[in-house]
């Protein structure tokens, strides 16, 4: 059985672009919006969980999120995970509910989002390659399997980085698009 698959590798690189678009999302220009939080993991239980497993995120003003923690005993390693998630925001404890006031958009904050932006692009660089990487180790034991020769493998190994180089070249049109709109050039 082959270990290379080209389908599985597309999929792959398709899924680093979509999880960064999906990040870029939460970072919003000014407004309160929940996906702002999806990022954020909260270390509870002896695991990492997505904060929207621990507590319902809304928006009831247009410049403040509402955490509302569901366990009384998560209420501080969630402030404490949304305090360190680089977002800028510092959340007000009341009970159970954490308030979470949305900073005005100063040039200062634009960059510092703007910073997070490039950090979501570098990590789906990152995964990206990482699929390349996947990628030309399948083949490689795909021809010591003897299924194909070395030239077979080299022209496969090209279409790999051609879609690396594709895909890579999507991360850094969606980074520089979400970039231009936080710093409203």
């Amino acid at each position: 059985m082959a270990a290379y698959d080209k389908a599985d590798i597309e999929r792959r690189m398709t899924g680093a672009v979509e999880a960064l678009k999906h990040d870029l999302q939460g970072l919003r220009t000014g407004r309160a919006s929940t996906t702002l939080l999806d990022p954020v993991s909260v270390e509870v239980y002896g695991s990492h969980m997505p904060i929207n497993q621990l507590a319902s995120v809304s928006a009831p003003e247009p410049r403040m999120l509402s955490v509302q923690v569901w366990d009384k005993m998560n209420v501080g390693p969630v402030d404490k995970a949304i305090r360190s998630a680089g977002l800028g925001l510092n959340p007000i404890v009341d009970g159970q509910t954490l308030r979470l006031p949305i900073p005005d958009l100063t040039e200062e904050r634009r960059k510092e989002l703007a910073k997070l932006a490039n950090q979501y692009a570098e990590k789906a660089r990152i995964a990206a390659r990482n699929v390349r990487r996947d990628g030309n180790d399948s083949l490689k034991i795909d021809e010591k399997k003897g299924l194909f020769g070395e030239d077979e493998r080299k022209r496969l190994e090209t279409e790999v980085q051609k879609l690396t180089d594709s895909t890579i070249a999507d991360i850094d049109a969606a980074a520089a698009a979400k970039e231009k709109e936080i710093l409203g050039k």
